[in-house]
Parts: C-alpha cells; sequence; structure tokens
C-alpha cells in the first residue's frame, strides 16, 4: 500500500526534535488523520478536508529529512488552519493560506528547532511562501544538505556541462545550458530537448 497511518508517539521518528508536543496538539486538536506516504516525485504532501464522517486529512512523504518532513507537515496544518476559517472560498495559496502558514512557521522558529541555515532560509520564505512545498529554490537548496544521499546521485546544477545522467524510467540525458533558472538537456535515445531544474535529483553515469 502506498500509504500507512502513522501512530503518533511513531511520529516523533520523523519530526526534529522539539517539535513533536506541539505537532502533537495541533494533530488532536483537529482530529488529523495523518498518513506517511512513500517518495512522490511531484508533491512533497498533501491536505484533504473534514466532510461527511471522515476528519482532516494530511499526507507526508516519508522519506524527507526530518526538516523536510517538518517544514512539509506545518505547509499543510496551514491549509487545514486557512479551511476552517473561509472554507472554500478563498484561493488554495491564496493571502489567506499563506497568512496562516508564516504564523504557524513564525511559531516554530522561535523554537529555535532547525540549524542556523534552514532558519535564516525560513526566515525568508514568512512574507511570501512559496505555493507548493517543492516552489522554494533557496530552501529546497538547503534542506538537501540534510538529506541522506546516496552514492551517484546529484542535483542536475551539480553537473558539469555535458555530464550524462539517467531518470526514473531509464531514459538518459545529457547536461547543456541553463536557460534562466533551468537546464537544457538532451534526451540521448531521442534527440529531443528538455528543461530540468537544477534541484532535480538524477542518477550519474560514470565516463
Amino acid at each position: 500500500m502506498p500509504k500507512q497511518e502513522a501512530p503518533l508517539l511513531q511520529l516523533q521518528d520523523y519530526l526534529p526534535e522539539g517539535s513533536f508536543d506541539e505537532v502533537l496538539y495541533y494533530l488532536q486538536h483537529y482530529k488529523v488523520h495523518l498518513t506517511i506516504s512513500r517518495k512522490r516525485q511531484s508533491i512533497l504532501g498533501d491536505y484533504r478536508h473534514a466532510h461527511s464522517d471522515k476528519n482532516h486529512r494530511i499526507s507526508v512523504n516519508g522519506n524527507l529529512n526530518k526538516y523536510s518532513f517538518l517544514i512539509t507537515l506545518l505547509h499543510e496544518l496551514a491549509h487545514l488552519f486557512t479551511y476552517e476559517k473561509y472554507g472554500h472560498r478563498v484561493q488554495a495559496h491564496g493571502r489567506e493560506w499563506k497568512d496562516e502558514f508564516g504564523k504557524i512557521l513564525a511559531k516554530f522558529l522561535l523554537k529555535k528547532i532547525f540549524p542556523p541555515d534552514i532558519q535564516k532560509a525560513l526566515l525568508g520564505t514568512l512574507q511570501n511562501p512559496a505555493a507548493s512545498s517543492c516552489g522554494d529554490e533557496k530552501l529546497l537548496r538547503v534542506l538537501h544538505n540534510y538529506d541522506e544521499k546516496p552514492a551517484g546521485v546529484h542535483l542536475v546544477e551539480q553537473l558539469p556541462s555535458g555530464a550524462l545522467f539517467v531518470i526514473k524510467g531509464g531514459r538518459i540525458f545529457k547536461k547543456g545550458e541553463k536557460i534562466r533558472k533551468r537546464f537544457k538537456c538532451m534526451e540521448v535515445k531521442t534527440g529531443k530537448l528538455y528543461l530540468f531544474s537544477g534541484m532535480y535529483e538524477v542518477q550519474v553515469i560514470s565516463a
């Protein structure tokens, strides 16, 4: 199964020290059904509002490092707070959500839970948080430093021009020039060009 319900005491294993009690309060107060998901490429977390006989539901990818996990969970809790106040009357990542995310993020920043580099990056997001958990590249770049790194896996931006790499599914690409914020890469088999985020994780092919 792609998801499994997270026993609340085991949730401590996914969170940085000093954050569990506060997180537990929110989950219990709002009766949140929390699930831990396997790695998903396009999203880090997800929120579904309460309806009929179902509670609020939040899922977070279980492969995230502890700081990424907490930030993603706060991102989704902010959706819950926004729904509780406004229902469907506001945009999913509009001003109201940004206000709620900024407020809960500020609470956790005051606890000094995050290392200095993550703390600094988060302070830069308070005024205008990214709509997607994957959308703030400066923050993702800092958080990446705390990930477990399998051998041979690198970010596209870390590779030299002309390097060959393979993505999930086995397709092989050659890294090319940077176009604004993305890299133009050629698929070796077809010669077609694709744009990759510099933060995309790939497996390097040795020469």
